[in-house]
């Protein structure tokens, strides 16, 4: 009888996925169900955790039913930064899912500017209210919850220390508890070490943060690796053998890890990833995670981090009232700026710029509380938006383009660790834009690689699972070489000196 590999469970932003690999690393099923996201405020991004788990078990049961026989293994890959809080005695939600997009937490965060050398060298992240500690502060001192059989709203924090039964930490903890039957609460690695709280080289919860933040160890879940022996999944008696961040699991969609091969990871966010080795490097502007672990060793890596990649597409309908711009990169890409004035017009030859802050800022200006302009002739606009369907085209382009800027503004960085990337990987549902991964490569003047096999999370967090096999195949890819265009590079140098002017002035 044939057995499927691996079950590969992702649970992003916006869907979550259930995939069987075989031993060579090909898809044999795949199923997947949406998860919803809310914005109850600006700043607030939040989800149902009781609805993310009930999606996830159905794509799992779906995938399943596909297979011939039980997979041997499974791996889980989570959207990272996000925190859920439960009972850990009853299981119980106590409060929304507090999403990596939330910035609600930055105000608590003022008092700890003094701290963020200290706290850049402990955990490799910059002093970020989108990480998990000001969340979970926040949350502990401030968000109502109901406890078991009663109906009036407590604080947490109150919660926490009359009960102690008070669950809290990424939203990977939360899924494993509940997709291994109430265990006790466990968080892999990588995620625990999206929350500002968990020391790089000690690769655990680190006390004095945590002091810092007033957040209780006991709250929190035990720190695992990567690697590790989670338990079976209860419904199906799975063992699970992999646990990772999203993108930290995307670099192994093609098996080992290839010395200087940057990955860009294209969706909702962007993110740029650089395997370092056995060694947690530091850098002033990136951020520096872990890639794997198991009980004995650790790989590292650099990271770039966008918030506004496929999120500044989706802002930019919203706001301008444009058509889906997703589907039409390839079109917006390649047409020549277009403008109701006369071709000889200067205005008509000077490009719009979008200072996309989206989301906020991330690397290399690390700031929060930016906001996204749009420089832009003034015969383009009509009340602040596309005066006309030519205009509006011209600056959906200038949206597309600031994707591409703030993925090369990290990937200049990049070119100055001890092994700079010699090509680019690159995935993601923006990545089936060809013309987003032939302006990238020639932006960057790097070869770049586009997989035949899109689910790289999932292919990634299969092959840990799976012990990291030699069997696992090449899916092959679409190589784009790069190309000279000087006007887009033309255009990358003038949003440059826009944006850091912008960040300067602020």
């Amino acid at each position: 009888m044939k057995r499927a590999h691996t079950l590969a469970i992702d649970v992003g932003t916006h869907a979550t996925r259930a995939l069987l690999f075989d031993r060579r690393g090909r898809k044999l099923a795949t199923a997947s169900r949406p998860l919803t996201i809310r914005h109850p405020a600006p700043g607030r991004a939040e989800q149902d955790a009781g609805e993310i788990l009930a999606a996830t078990r159905a794509a799992i049961a779906e995938a399943l039913g596909e297979a011939d026989a039980l997979p041997d293994c499974a791996g889980l890959a989570v959207q990272r930064s996000s925190v859920a809080f439960w009972d850990r005695v009853t299981g119980e939600v106590l409060a929304p899912v507090v999403g990596w997009q939330d910035v609600r937490g930055a105000g608590l965060l003022e008092s700890m500017t003094p701290m963020e050398p200290e706290i850049a060298r402990r955990t490799g992240l910059r002093l970020s209210p989108h990480y998990g500690a000001s969340k979970l502060a926040w949350a502990l001192s401030e968000l109502p919850v109901v406890a078991p059989g009663a109906g009036a709203a407590r604080p947490a924090g109150a919660r926490a220390r009359r009960e102690e039964r008070l669950a809290m930490g990424p939203l990977a903890a939360w899924l494993l508890a509940g997709l291994c039957d109430g265990r006790e609460p466990e968080v892999d690695h990588a995620n625990a070490s999206r929350s500002l709280l968990w020391n790089l080289d000690e690769r655990d919860w680190d006390s004095e943060l945590l002091a810092a933040f007033g957040l209780p160890v006991e709250a929190l879940p035990a720190s695992r690796p990567i690697r590790h022996d989670y338990g079976p999944l209860a419904e199906s008696g799975i063992p699970l053998t992999a646990v990772n961040g999203d993108q930290n699991a995307a670099l192994f969609a093609g098996g080992p890890l290839s010395a200087g091969r940057a990955h860009v990871n294209l969706g909702t966010g962007a993110f740029v990833l650089l395997p370092t080795g056995a060694e947690a490097p530091r850098h002033a502007s990136l951020l520096c995670g872990i890639a794997d672990s198991d009980v004995t060793s650790a790989s590292y890596l650099l990271e770039g981090t966008v918030n506004g990649a496929g999120a500044a597409l989706s802002w930019a309908e919203e706001n301008w009232d444009l058509s889906p711009l997703a589907p039409r990169l390839d079109e917006l890409l390649s047409a020549a700026p277009a403008s109701a004035a006369p071709p000889t017009s200067v205005e008509a030859e000077t490009p719009a710029i979008f200072l996309n802050a989206v989301g906020g800022l991330g690397s290399p200006w690390w700031r929060h509380d930016a906001t996204s302009r749009l420089f832009a002739p003034e015969s383009l606009l009509a009340g602040g938006k596309p005066r006309d369907a030519a205009a509006a085209e011209r600056v959906a382009r200038a949206v597309a383009e600031s994707v591409l800027f703030l993925v090369q503004a990290n990937l200049d960085l990049l070119r100055e660790a001890d092994t700079p990337p010699g090509e680019l990987l690159v995935s993601g549902g923006l990545a089936r834009s060809a013309e987003l991964c032939r302006r990238l490569a020639a932006l960057g003047g790097l070869p770049l690689c586009r997989p035949a096999e899109s689910e790289a999370t999932a292919r990634g967090v299969a092959w840990l699972a799976a012990s990291r096999p030699e069997s696992w195949e090449d899916a092959g890819c679409d190589l784009f070489e790069p190309r000279v265009d000087t006007d887009l590079v033309g255009r990358y140098r003038e949003w440059l000196a826009a944006m850091r002017a912008e960040c300067e002035n602020a």
